[in-house]
């Protein structure tokens, strides 16, 4: 007589808080949240309760992680068995920047958890893209955009694709910041030469390649040359990689470029302001000489 195998045991649901939902969580997700998370109400039913969120805020004259409320004395929305929510969150410190959510909320049978499931928001979800970056990229700022999208939503292939695509048509912006910086810098003859001859190559990759003399020490990321770390993230070939490999690929091409940027855009500002305070003195200077 055989023995029936024991049924497998369901997953327990994944619990988080209304918080992580909102905050961290991307457009598409379903997730249960807890009875911590709604109340009832004697005359409204049950409620959920709406936390307080550490949110980017993109305003020009904010730029940065502030606490974001929703208005009201005391922010809740009303749930039935299933229902669809908007809910409006303002940020506190410059009280311009909205982030809206659309979102539902369906009541389980056992009346201590809820499945609550995001549409999406507005703006995006996701870190900020830097507006620097975007500027560098010019013509194909979108399909960075498209990228970052892909990323955000978890389509690693869709989103690796579009990365390699910006460096490999954008290749030679990035280098010409680049051979910026170094001459800014004092760079040696060899390191200059190679970063104009490899804005004659075709692709990204075989750009790299041709830099043999490297970049700048200030551009370095944790003692590290960003453009051999890009190169090793793209010649990674899409077609071996699953899904997972090609989103956390496409994630550390986004970080590392995002940074590389960042020092590029620090190096040349810090030069200017250098610059325009040499040429503050100078011109003090030959005032007091005229006076004497």
């Amino acid at each position: 007589m055989e023995l029936e195998a024991p049924a497998a045991k369901a997953p327990e649901p994944v619990v988080i808080s209304v918080k992580e939902f909102f905050e961290k969580v991307p457009p598409g997700s379903c997730y249960t949240i807890g009875e911590d998370a709604f109340r009832q109400h004697p005359s409204r039913g049950w409620l959920l309760e709406i936390p307080d969120l550490r949110l980017h805020c993109a305003a020009p004259d904010c730029d940065g992680v502030r606490f974001f409320t929703s208005p009201g004395p005391s922010p809740a929305v009303q749930l039935s068995k299933t229902t669809q929510h908007f809910t409006t969150f303002i940020c506190n410190n410059c009280g311009n920047s909205p982030k809206t959510y659309a979102y539902q909320v369906t009541l389980t049978g056992d009346g201590q958890t809820a499945k609550i499931h995001k549409f999406g928001e507005l703006p995006a979800f996701g870190p900020p893209t830097h507006s620097r970056l975007i500027s560098l990229l010019g013509p194909e700022r979108e399909y960075y955009l498209k990228g970052r999208r892909s990323e955000n939503q978890g389509l690693g292939i869709a989103a690796f694709a579009y990365y390699r695509r910006v460096l490999d048509n954008q290749r030679v912006r990035i280098i010409e910041e680049i051979s910026r910086v170094a001459e800014r810098l004092g760079a040696e003859l060899a390191m200059l030469d190679d970063l104009n001859a490899a804005k004659a190559e075709t692709q990204f990759s075989k750009a790299i390649e041709a830099v043999k003399h490297g970049i700048p020490q200030a551009l370095f990321i944790n003692g590290r040359n960003p453009l051999l770390l890009l190169h090793s993230a793209l010649s990674e070939g899409i077609h071996a990689q699953t899904d997972e490999d090609c989103l956390e690929l496409a994630a550390s091409v986004r970080i590392v470029l995002t940074e590389l940027v960042e020092r590029m855009a620090s190096v040349l500002k810090e030069d200017a302001e250098l610059k325009s305070a040499v040429s503050r003195l100078l011109t003090k200077g030959n005032q007091s000489d005229k006076e004497r």
